[in-house]
């Protein structure tokens, strides 16, 4: 086990990182289609391909999941994807045609000091081609890379985080989070990470959290862009997307609850998550084969999910370092490692 989104067998994970645009692409491959679903309760989420992810929908599986920088403009980057899988051979067949399925969520990281002036088309068709021709199942790299590569938060960089766990029925369940939050994911001003509770082995730091009771200064709202927690100026556009993944077999509808569950972790490690400007989204999906766990397996399951969430952001903040600019945001290793 690595703490990582790749301790699921059969999911290959590949980045495509830019540090003059300050943004990029995560590809996540499935080596054979995954059941997925998705769920989104931001305010302003920017997506493709997600309807077709309810329980209710004909789409039962999907071929890749498309992370990426730049909000609308980033969307391009599954057709990037979709033409690697394509060429491989991948997809769902319909006719002589065979049509990849690849899902994606975007966060806003137009506004990071990069250089966006990427004339008449935006380069991340490209880089999704990229990232998908990348992808690995080892060791991947956390942080300022990938669709991490331009989030921020608050207070510090943000990025790319992951983490992984087995169950007590020795199923795998692993997340893949680009932190670009509005809310804060550090307690007050930091160095403390709300997700503290449920670190394992000083992943993010080993700091805990402060002693209680906490003072009211730390629960005050820390908003990208807000300062003053009376201002009625509108914050930076930002959002968290992720994915969470089992080797558990789950139907889609159960892979419902797990992106849910993901959720559930959002909200545990950012204060506040699922706020106006949000576009929290996060996928749920199953590699396993066979019949479906029961409804009291997957409670476990979506337990194990919302801790690995909560980590993987955490994660993603620790790892981060800052971008080359001269007004960029400082990490949190610059500001609080000794």
């Amino acid at each position: 086990m690595r703490n990582l989104l790749t301790d699921i067998p059969g999911v290959l994970v590949g980045h495509a990182t830019d540090l003059v645009l300050g943004s990029g692409v995560t590809a996540v491959v499935f080596e054979e289609a995954a059941t997925a679903s998705v769920s989104v309760l931001g305010g302003a989420p920017g997506s493709r391909d997600t309807t077709m992810l309810e329980p209710e929908m004909t789409v039962e599986r999907v071929d890749a999941i498309v992370l990426s920088g730049g909000s609308c403009f980033g969307l391009d980057a599954a057709g990037g994807v979709q033409a690697w899988l394509r060429a491989q051979g991948r997809g769902t067949p319909i006719g002589p045609m065979l049509i990849p399925i690849v899902p994606q969520a975007i966060i806003f990281d137009l506004l990071n000091g990069g250089n966006k002036d990427w004339g008449r088309f935006s380069p991340y068709r490209d880089m999704g081609f990229a990232a998908a021709e990348a992808a690995v199942g080892g060791d991947i790299a956390l942080g300022t890379e990938g669709a991490g590569t331009g989030a921020t938060t608050p207070l510090v960089k943000g990025g790319l985080g992951s983490a992984s766990m087995v169950t007590a029925e020795g199923y795998r369940v692993a997340a893949l989070v680009v932190v670009n939050s509005v809310g804060n994911p550090l307690v007050g001003p930091g160095p403390h990470f709300w997700a503290a509770p449920f670190e394992r082995d000083g992943e993010f730091g080993g700091l805990g959290l402060p002693p209680a009771p906490f003072p009211a200064e730390s629960l005050r709202p820390r908003l990208k862009g807000h300062p003053d927690p009376t201002s009625v100026a509108l914050p930076e556009t930002g959002t968290t997307i992720g994915l969470v993944v089992t080797d558990a077999p789950l139907t889609k509808a159960q892979a419902k609850r797990l992106a849910i569950a993901g959720q559930d972790g959002l909200a545990r490690a950012v204060h506040s998550a699922h706020l106006t400007f949000d576009g929290d989204t996060m996928f749920g999906a199953s590699t396993g084969q066979g019949e479906a766990i029961g409804p009291a397996g997957l409670a476990l399951i979506c337990h194990a999910a919302g801790m690995v969430t909560a980590r993987a952001i955490a994660r993603g903040v620790f790892e981060a370092t800052a971008l080359p600019y001269s007004e960029a945001l400082p990490a949190w290793r610059d500001r609080f490692s000794r």
